[in-house]
């Protein structure tokens, strides 16, 4: 046998030290680049929106309560658009998450009479849960005020709103958020007016700002339910506007706002607040925002 010549040596010698190099970086899971060249295969990146998450938290005002739909003065919680464990509302949890891990993976934070001054406070409750969906139906009470005067202004309601998201945030920046927009309240009036029996509980002061002398059509009456309408439609602008700004976070497009409510919606103790039907109502909105593969 011919003897290997000098250069043949050294190219075998060149092979081998290359093979064994690359073994030995397979064998420690070495972190060298790749070869150049070479097309990387990375990994899908997951969505920005999850139409499955696993847990859910609830902030807002009395409609998320459940107030009114059971019995008069009184909250309801079982009967919750977002997280009640009623049959006939088959809330947002229900939808989501199944009965038994509704039980157990969702939490309502909401408090009745709550303005948007006290979701900051709501969320920093919710955030100990951490939810990976967040709920937000408020704005109604920031409207519903002794006087148009004493309404919360625009500015105000979105500070605290912002203020709000940044709580969350801080602690929990890959939770979703679906934020519901403010219920139409002249559309309230003009339902409830109908009743005899709703007006005089109206009388007792659920929110005068709007329902205040609900007979009376006269020209300042016009102008204040026009104002307080004006103002739930800045706000609903605010929500829409703020949310936007978020990756995680889904307005519901004003449909809360736009529903075509009639009596069967509404409490038949106060006839403001959404009665069990109304709730049922309020849930399929909510799922159908949640859910969709877009915004």
């Amino acid at each position: 046998m011919r003897k290997p010549s000098h250069r043949s040596r050294a190219v075998l010698a060149a092979v081998a030290a290359t093979v064994l190099g690359v073994a030995g970086c397979d064998a420690v899971g070495g972190n060298s680049a790749g070869p150049t060249g070479t097309k990387a295969h990375s990994a899908k990146p997951a969505p920005t929106w999850d139409v499955s998450p696993r847990s859910i938290a609830a902030v807002g005002d009395s409609i998320t309560r459940g107030f009114d739909a059971c019995t008069v003065l009184s909250d309801c919680p079982e009967v919750s658009w977002a997280t009640g464990s009623s049959a006939k509302v088959d809330s947002l949890a229900v939808r989501l998450l199944g009965r038994a891990q509704a039980a157990s993976r969702s939490w309502n934070y909401a408090v009745t009479g709550a303005r948007m001054a006290d979701l900051p406070g709501q969320l920093a409750q919710a955030v100990t849960r951490r939810p990976q969906l967040v709920t937000v139906m408020a704005g109604a009470n920031d409207a519903c005020r002794a006087s148009t005067s004493a309404m919360t202004s625009v500015e105000s309601f979105r500070a605290d709103f912002e203020d709000a998201l940044g709580i969350l945030r801080k602690s929990l920046p890959r939770t979703q958020v679906y934020v519901a927009s403010v219920p139409n309240l002249k559309r309230l009036w003009s339902q409830g007016r109908t009743n005899p029996l709703g007006k005089q509980v109206w009388k007792l002061g659920i929110c005068p700002s709007m329902l205040g002398d609900a007979d009376a059509l006269d020209s300042a009456a016009t102008l204040r339910r026009d104002t307080v309408q004006k103002r739930v439609e800045a706000y609903n602008k605010v929500l829409q506007e703020v949310c936007a700004k978020d990756r995680r976070c889904r307005f519901d497009g004003g449909a809360v706002y736009e529903y075509r409510f009639g009596t069967d919606q509404l409490s038949h103790w106060d006839w403001f607040h959404p009665s069990v039907n109304g709730q049922a109502r309020l849930a399929e909105i909510a799922y159908r925002a949640v859910t969709a593969k877009k915004a």
